[in-house]
């Protein structure tokens, strides 16, 4: 599947299909966030892929293996964190793509239907306000 081939076709402007010839792809965001999609910059196009209300996570244990103390003489934790077993993320579908936090994508490397945001866009400020691309980790 290349995602940057699609195109939106004027029966999908209110959906969130892209259609690649002429298969739908729909696009499910498994993050807490809305993503939008700006493939010709900040001031072109934006489509916008509100959350499914699923979020795709990956368990996470944490083993304090450490402390460090600050100027002031605060001690801060220092943990080694592991993760585990992806939970949330939907069976491979026919046409359909899975948006995903980095962390999730980087567990499930062999799903092709599993993407990342990529090529982020920041504000003056430096927030990150969408993405001109989709990714495979």
């Amino acid at each position: 599947m290349m995602i940057k081939t699609a195109k939106r076709c004027n029966e999908c402007l209110e959906c969130h299909h892209f259609c690649k010839g002429r298969i739908a792809l729909n696009i499910i965001n498994l993050t807490p966030h809305a993503l939008f999609l700006m493939p010709a910059g900040p001031t072109g196009p934006v489509v916008t892929i509100p959350p499914s209300g699923q979020v795709a996570r990956c368990a996470t244990s944490r083993v304090q293996v450490d402390t460090v103390t600050t100027v002031d003489g605060i001690s801060v934790p220092v943990n080694q964190t592991q993760f585990g077993e992806v939970s949330g993320l939907p069976d491979p579908q026919p046409d359909t793509i899975y948006v995903v936090s980095a962390l999730v994508a980087q567990a499930v490397p062999d799903r092709q239907d599993v993407f990342i945001t990529d090529d982020a866009i920041r504000d003056d400020q430096g927030r990150i306000i969408g993405c001109r691309a989709l990714a495979h980790i």
